[in-house]
């Protein structure tokens, strides 16, 4: 019996010291990460290379990712429907009569003088 209260006490105070070391490793590891974004913001962003020109049509670009299989021809004005112009006449109104128009829009009884 005395053997087995000594162990637990023992056990215990190892649990407690594991637990408390855990706990700093946390802190300190999140410490770690919080210095780390500060340098990444210090030394800058992430810069996005420069993309490389590619001197490819649109056509060879579909033709080599379906395969030679596949015939692809991008013509694109084939798909748009066709559409008339048409012109449309406005009604001239009576230039001369310009203060009438405007009392009529004017709306709420008129313009005030």
């Amino acid at each position: 019996q005395e053997l087995c209260k000594e162990l637990h006490q023992k056990i215990d105070v190892v649990d407690e010291e594991r637990y408390d070391m855990s706990l700093k490793v946390a802190k300190s590891d999140k410490e770690i990460e919080d210095l780390k974004i500060k340098v990444q913001d210090l030394i800058g962003k992430f810069k996005k290379p420069a993309l490389k020109k590619v001197r490819m049509s649109a056509d060879s670009m579909l033709q080599a990712l379906l395969g030679s299989k596949h015939k692809v021809s991008l013509d694109l004005r084939a798909n748009l429907k066709q559409v008339k112009k048409e012109v449309k006449e406005e009604d001239k109104e009576a230039v001369g009569d310009w203060r009438k128009n405007i009392e009529d829009k004017a709306g709420m009884g008129g313009r005030k003088k």
